[in-house]
């Protein structure tokens, strides 16, 4: 069985969903995870924002103007009024819902709700529109299968345990719909799987039932070898290990959400990144294996601040390095780089919501320097121990451009550069032209 993820490009109007039967093959048994209609999600986010801060009119005018848009898609995607009938009523039930929030004290938890209603609408008109034009389906409600711990980690047992009855109630059913980015927390209360998290929950959907291939639809023709929006020539990748994928998504690579390759990792199932737009195109296939030998793929993931701090004691020192890691645990702040000298170490944070009150605990380490609009500039490839050339071409190519940290030797599949982000373009072009 195979899980079919796509994303809010794919289904972003009554045409392109139309068009997903050109992709979805009626007579195999799969699942379907539906994002949002693209835009849903953001005017979501502004609903809960006004809604947050007592403007109960703001958010009545932005209910209306999303529910509008609505209108004007149940129209254009049912042809028949008894379909178009129930596709009102689907969107009457959810946006009453909204504007009902209204009446009521609103916390995040509230929040979290609304921003579910995006999934719930993509996927219930798509049901109904399979209905209208007599394609027997399934849809299941995300909510009853899909959750996460106390800290927020997903439970695949869970979702075994319940996704499967769900699935042997229709033995003779081959197509399931169901809706990404939403899961339920510990507490039993509607949670998401944050911004992006439609393809973990193929990911995880696909882990949960031992999936032959999850399939990840976007707007673009697999994972690229750089940046098409800023470098020419770009080219798609065949193929890819989950190591490889892994490290592309978190340093950048927008067409996959970072944590998405995990569940199917673990569990060895193969995932394909294909295009919607295109969907002869090959798209890059991502397994345990992948072609050695080879630099695969430049990333760059923006807003990262430097931390250098510096003591005349830390060779001396036991336990320094130690002191630094937990003043970041302490504020629940990942570290993306990090390289040490016999007296200082320095590192890279994207989040910078406690920043000043992480400053403050390293100043008692010692001096602290910080450096703000930076870039990661990660190179993927085969950079196992025994390899040896690779890191020259890639320093050879940014020789004329000042470089803040390399990080190297900590993956096999990974080499890092910081710098300035008004370097980003002229490093990415260099990086491809010297490379590819």
């Amino acid at each position: 069985m195979k899980v079919l993820k796509f994303g809010g490009t794919s289904v972003g109007s009554p045409e392109r969903m139309k068009k997903l039967l050109d992709i979805i093959d009626a007579a195999e048994r799969q699942i379907v995870v539906l994002s949002a209609v693209s835009g849903t999600t953001n005017s979501l986010v502004e609903i809960g924002q006004a809604y947050l801060s007592g403007d109960k009119k703001k958010a009545a005018v932005l209910i209306a103007a999303l529910k509008d848009k609505y209108q004007l898609f149940i129209k254009e995607l049912f042809a028949k009024p008894a379909y178009l009938e129930q596709g009102k009523e689907v969107i009457d039930y959810h946006f009453n819902l909204l504007s009902g929030f209204a009446n009521d004290l609103f916390t995040s938890i509230e929040e979290k709700v609304i921003l579910a209603q995006g999934e719930l609408l993509s996927t219930t008109l798509y049901h109904v529109y399979l209905k209208e034009i007599g394609i027997p389906s399934v849809l299941l409600a995300a909510l009853d299968f899909m959750k996460i711990d106390e800290d927020n980690e997903p439970i695949v047992d869970y979702i075994t345990n319940h996704i499967t009855p769900l699935l042997d109630k229709d033995p003779h059913n081959n197509l399931f719909i169901t809706q990404g980015y939403i899961c339920r927390n510990s507490f039993g209360e509607i949670d998401n799987l944050r911004r992006g998290g439609s393809d973990y929950t193929a990911s995880l959907i696909g882990a949960g039932i031992r999936s032959e291939e999850v399939q990840i639809w976007t707007d673009i023709d697999g994972m690229h070898n750089n940046d098409p929006r800023i470098v020419k020539g770009t080219q798609p990748i065949a193929r890819l290990s989950f190591d490889e994928a892994a490290e592309l998504a978190y340093f950048g690579a927008k067409i996959l959400h970072p944590q998405s390759v995990f569940p199917a990792r673990k569990y060895k199932i193969p995932v394909r990144l294909l295009n919607t737009m295109d969907p002869k195109a090959k798209g890059t296939l991502i397994t345990n294996t992948s072609e050695k030998d080879q630099i695969k793929s430049i990333a760059a993931k923006d807003g990262i601040t430097a931390i250098k701090i510096q003591s005349s004691r830390m060779l001396l020192a036991h336990g320094f390095l130690r002191r630094v890691f937990e003043v970041f645990e302490r504020y629940k702040t990942s570290i993306d780089m990090i390289t040490t000298s016999e007296v200082a170490v320095s590192l890279t944070i994207d989040d910078t919501t406690y920043l000043k009150e992480i400053v403050e605990e390293l100043n008692r380490l010692g001096s602290v320097e910080i450096d703000q609009n930076q870039t990661i500039i990660c190179v993927v490839g085969d950079f196992g121990a025994e390899k040896h050339g690779y890191a020259a071409r890639v320093l050879e190519a940014v020789k004329h451009i000042p470089i803040r940290m390399i990080s190297y030797g900590g993956s096999d599949h990974n080499m890092s550069l910081l710098v300035q982000t008004t370097d980003k373009t002229e490093i990415l072009r260099s990086l491809h032209n010297r490379l590819f």
